[in-house]
């Protein structure tokens, strides 16, 4: 016990400095000029000397209580959660403080020295939770380590050198220089600490070549190799730590592990986190050939017009396999009226597995719940939950399935319209599980042109991507991987490119000021097949959409969005960037196996009903 006190003390030294920077920060904030450029530019000096201890303790700041993590370091003033929980809860208000809060306080006009203090102040609270009794028990079992380094390298891999939670581009590299040598001094302390559940000498050989590989590196973020960085070094220590989890056999307690799979040994597997539960109500099946035949039953589904209200149309009438299961010839798919349109553009289905919330708006919160809301909307297949699962069981073929898989489900006595659409969300979403060139260059197992691995360095620094597309999903959920991020772009209408869209987007959802106009960050995988683009297709081609980031969103095209959360300046990217950048989201192009559509459907004992096609009318 003795020596995993010194673990501890350790630790609680560690937060107990970083707790007395921040009051001497309050301090010279208060003996301060506020009014003085002079004096603003020695307040953000020390702030950004404050945020160095910040990361010298962010290895378990941000595992062990993220919440308050987010008054410490909070990246927007506030922030609408959409966690896993909001599967429970609605979304609620969170309000951010901290050192970044801070700094971008202090470019306002007329900034207030007592608000600026609050800022802080805020933090030093949120910091304390982190010497309570609840937080120091958790130290004493070595379970917490591995948990804090495997989130320690996941944000390597995604955050920490893209400047997401640094709000000064020339800092980021040194900041991430400055994280990397305190967690060496972390790894040394728990080793003498916890020796039967220690770091192994190869792990630690690994970092010392990592730190060796970044002293090497420019601290100009734009010229920093992040491809080399991930694959060489981040990547590798990520399959050790998790060889670690399963051979000390790690426990968690934490929501931050609720999605995370402890057998992904490598950051670009694609099943290294579980978004959505595909099966729907057969969540219980393992068996393979009843799995097999699920999705059989789900193919067919997916191509019959018999969900919905006419018998004309069909989950692949707008999600066309051939297209990646979107619709590339048109803007916007038609209505059931068969005369008006859609207001949105068709979503792949593809990669819809690892979002938390569903559709652009994140309306949904499960697969089964949007595939539900598609089938019975008026405006798009126009069917009737009873009156589909009538018409569903007057075909033998799907009735004698459907029987079948009844024991699958005890919880349900008789077939529901819950097995149905269950069969459908299964079978489309296994061509979410194939890997693209990009995640077998990360893994070592292929080789990628020099435009691909420079539009990636590209896509992580000076082009901003990764800020809003994280690795390893190139979506909005980052990790922990248990949130879904919204943007507001300052899309462009349609018919008249001079205005904003007229869409609401998530605030249809969530009526808060901050969600008008935002919409979920998809994954930019397959994206070359994907067209068009943006959530009202405006934009026809890739070259189209990066001029849009180019130039800064619609701020930056000169229209008014308020609340844009996209920098409205310039990023300057040169042709030869933009075309080494589309290289690279062409590498994410998933080797997918796509299926021929059925040759025929089930016959129905409604005679009416046998009039239906795969080849559906619109």
């Amino acid at each position: 016990m003795d020596e995993t006190f010194a673990y501890i003390n350790y630790y609680q030294n560690s937060i107990q400095k970083f707790l007395g920077q921040q009051n001497d920060l309050i301090d010279f904030i208060s003996k301060s000029d506020i009014n003085s450029n002079n004096q603003k530019e020695l307040i953000k000096d020390q702030i950004f000397n404050v945020r160095m201890n910040l990361k010298a303790n962010d290895f378990w700041f941000r595992y062990l209580e993220p919440v308050s993590y987010k008054k410490i370091n909070g990246p927007l003033p506030v922030e609408w959660e959409t966690e896993v929980f909001e599967k429970f809860e609605k979304p609620y208000r969170r309000e951010g403080a901290g050192f970044t809060l801070a700094l971008g306080y202090l470019e306002e006009e007329n900034c207030s020295k007592d608000s600026l203090i609050e800022l802080i102040q805020a933090s030093i609270s949120a910091t304390n939770v982190f010497v309570s009794d609840s937080i120091k028990s958790k130290m004493e079992t070595y379970d917490h380590f591995y948990l804090c380094n495997r989130l320690f390298l996941l944000n390597l891999a995604s955050i920490y050198t893209t400047g997401f939670e640094c709000p000064e581009e020339s800092r980021v590299i040194p900041e991430l220089k400055y994280m990397i040598n305190a967690v060496s001094i972390i790894y040394d302390v728990y080793n003498k600490s916890y020796p039967e559940t220690k770091l192994s000498y190869k792990y630690l050989t690994l970092y010392t070549e990592l730190k060796l590989f970044l002293d090497s590196q420019s601290e100009e973020p734009s010229k920093f190799d992040h491809y080399t960085f991930i694959r060489k070094f981040v990547n590798p220590l990520f399959s050790m730590n998790q060889d670690f989890i399963a051979e000390y056999k790690v426990k968690s307690r934490s929501f931050v592990d609720y999605t995370i799979n402890k057998n992904s040994k490598s950051i670009f597997d694609k099943s290294i986190y579980y978004g959505q539960n595909s099966k729907g109500i057969f969540a219980s099946v393992t068996n393979q050939e009843a799995l097999d035949e699920i999705d059989q039953i789900g193919k067919l589904l997916f191509y019959d017009p018999i969900l919905s209200g006419n018998n004309q149309r069909s989950c692949a009438s707008c999600h066309k396999s051939e297209n990646y299961f979107t619709d590339n010839n048109v803007t916007a798919s038609i209505q059931f009226n068969q005369s008006d349109l859609l207001n949105r553009n068709t979503p792949s289905l593809i990669n819809s597995t690892f979002n938390h919330l569903i559709m652009m708006d994140g309306k949904h919160l499960t697969l089964q719940e949007q595939a539900r809301a598609v089938i019975c909307n008026p405006i798009e297949m126009g069917g009737d939950e009873k009156e589909v699962l009538e018409k569903v069981l007057s075909c033998r073929e799907y009735n004698t399935a459907f029987k079948k898989f009844l024991i699958y489900t005890p919880h349900k006595k008789e077939i529901t319209f819950e097995h149905i659409i269950s069969a459908l969300t299964f079978y489309y979403s296994k061509f979410s599980l194939y890997d693209a060139p990009f995640d077998h260059a990360m893994n070592n197992k292929q080789q990628i042109s020099l435009s691909v691995q420079n539009g990636f360095n590209l896509f992580m620094s000076k082009a901003q991507c990764a800020t809003c597309h994280f690795v390893p999903q190139f979506n909005g959920v980052k990790p922990p991987f248990v949130s879904s991020e919204f943007e507001v772009l300052g899309v462009p209408n349609h018919s008249d490119p001079n205005s904003l869209d007229a869409d609401s987007g998530r605030y249809n959802v969530n009526p808060a000021s901050e969600m008008l106009f935002a919409f979920r960050t998809g994954s930019i995988r397959n994206a070359e097949h994907t067209q068009p683009y943006m959530h009202n297709g405006i934009y026809k081609n890739l070259e189209e959409v990066i001029d849009f980031y180019n130039v800064g969103g619609g701020v930056g095209k000169g229209l008014n969005v308020s609340n844009q959360t996209l920098s409205g300046d310039s990023l300057h990217l040169t042709d030869t960037e933009k075309s080494d950048l589309i290289a690279f989201i062409k590498s994410l192009n998933e080797e997918i196996v796509f299926e021929l559509p059925p040759t025929k459907l089930p016959l129905s004992k409604v005679k009416a009903l046998n009039k239906r096609s795969v080849k559906n009318i619109y």
